[in-house]
């Protein structure tokens, strides 16, 4: 299934159905999806969500869409004596926490988009459902696997 509407349409319902996949698990969580630039094109904070959560989930959209790579994937590699040790220190909008993820259609970078508010793992699971739901992809090559 490919996505149809226009970039914002598809942001707006990105987040109704991140939105809609945090109520399910009694969550409240700041989302933030971003253009392939990493420009932000919508963003919600649910009641609740804590202050902060909003600035990392832009964070986790941005570093999602800056390397077409889920945030998770580099948890282990930024770790004292990982290969990507210390680089999140060279931009303050990178983060490094899972509950990013890029936007992909046919192997194509559209955007990405984050959230925080839950844990890492619970961030990222309402993130891959809902861009399921739409129809988007977030590893390249292969059907996204995170469940």
């Amino acid at each position: 299934m490919q996505p149809a509407g226009t970039a914002l349409e598809l942001a707006l319902a990105l987040l109704a159905r991140v939105r809609e996949e945090a109520e399910a698990r009694d969550l409240s969580l700041a989302t933030a999806v971003v253009d392939s630039s990493g420009h932000i094109l919508a963003s919600q904070r649910m009641d609740d969500a804590a202050l902060g959560a909003m600035r990392l989930a832009v964070g986790k959209a941005f570093t999602a869409v800056s390397w077409a790579t889920p945030t998770a994937e580099f948890t282990r590699s930024s770790q004292p004596g990982g290969d990507d040790w210390g680089w999140n220190t060279t931009d303050s909008r990178i983060v490094l926490f899972a509950g990013g993820l890029p936007l992909l259609v046919d192997g194509e970078l559209l955007g990405g988009i984050g959230a925080s508010g839950g844990t890492a793992v619970e961030d990222e699971l309402c993130l891959a459902s809902a861009a399921r739901a739409i129809g988007f992809d977030w590893r390249i090559g292969r059907t996204g696997d995170v469940s």
